[in-house]
């Protein structure tokens, strides 16, 4: 199974240019993905820089025939004209594999005066893959506030151990047809995305810190490059935006039990067709 996690400022390159095909291109060219995680997506957000299209959820699927194509809104705000279209900003994950279950997770945002923030969202889906279901979830955590992103990774974590329980203590579905489905999610989850934090900081430890009652989470990177340390994700080339220097903030997680899985995690340095470089992962 491939997977690509890329932060894609909705199509904008890093000459400022937006063209979400093209960004779609360049993952397919990376690898012939099963699953393709991407972070601002965008919805209504015709303002932003380059002008992107009115419902890129809609352009990726229609750019991606045979992929379900699954949307998070984080940040959802009325329209500067007046009219009932929402301007919506947020995750989503595009793949061929069957999808069993999605989920919606609000993140916390706890109130932090000094920093503009939004809300945040996680975006899982539960995939049918040939050893079994999978969790796949696909985050964009607060950038200015270190307050919010730690309550953030703390809930995603929860998110973990919430699944784990699920898994352990399964209920049965009511029917074959209504909303009320089994509740069994899979131990083994992928959490992925632009996490706003530095290889190594504080909330990148915490991330990775020890979990009871579940397998703790390990660096996919780092565990195919034991010793190294990962280059930058974001600034490489958007050096207007980045004026501080490149970071390594973006990160393919997998629970411990995965690592016997993992193949290939690969942080692709060339292209530069988002202002964060994609990563691309391969398990067994």
């Amino acid at each position: 199974m491939k997977l690509v996690s890329w932060n894609v400022q909705w199509g904008r390159n890093a000459q400022g240019h937006v063209d979400l095909g093209r960004t779609i291109d360049t993952a397919r060219r990376l690898a012939d993905f099963d699953v393709l995680c991407m972070q601002e997506i965008t919805r209504g957000f015709g303002a932003l820089p380059g002008g992107p299209s009115p419902d890129q959820f809609e352009e990726i699927a229609r750019r991606l025939p045979g992929f379900t194509v699954l949307d998070a809104i984080g940040a959802d705000l009325p329209s500067l004209d007046g009219s009932p279209r929402r301007r919506q900003f947020g995750n989503a994950i595009a793949t061929r594999l069957p999808v069993s279950l999605a989920i919606r997770h609000s993140l916390p945002w706890p109130a932090d005066a000094g920093a503009p923030s939004m809300q945040r969202v996680a975006l899982e889906a539960v995939v049918e893959t040939d050893r079994g279901p999978l969790r796949i979830v696909v985050t964009h955590l607060e950038f200015y506030s270190l307050t919010q992103r730690l309550a953030q990774v703390d809930a995603l974590r929860r998110m973990q151990l919430e699944a784990a329980d699920h898994a352990a203590h399964p209920a049965p579905a009511e029917n074959a047809t209504g909303p009320f489905a089994a509740t069994s999610r899979p131990v083994s989850a992928i959490v992925c995305g632009d996490f706003n934090s530095a290889f190594g900081s504080e909330a990148y430890r915490a991330f990775l810190a020890p979990l009871a009652n579940s397998p703790g989470f390990i660096d996919a990177w780092t565990a195919r490059h034991p010793g190294a340390t990962p280059p930058p994700t974001a600034g490489v080339y958007d050096t207007a935006q980045w004026s501080d220097g490149p970071i390594a903030c973006d990160f393919v997680f997998v629970t411990e039990d995965l690592r016997g899985r993992l193949r290939t995690c690969e942080i692709d340095g060339t292209t530069q067709a988002s202002d964060h470089q994609p990563i691309v992962l391969e398990l067994d």
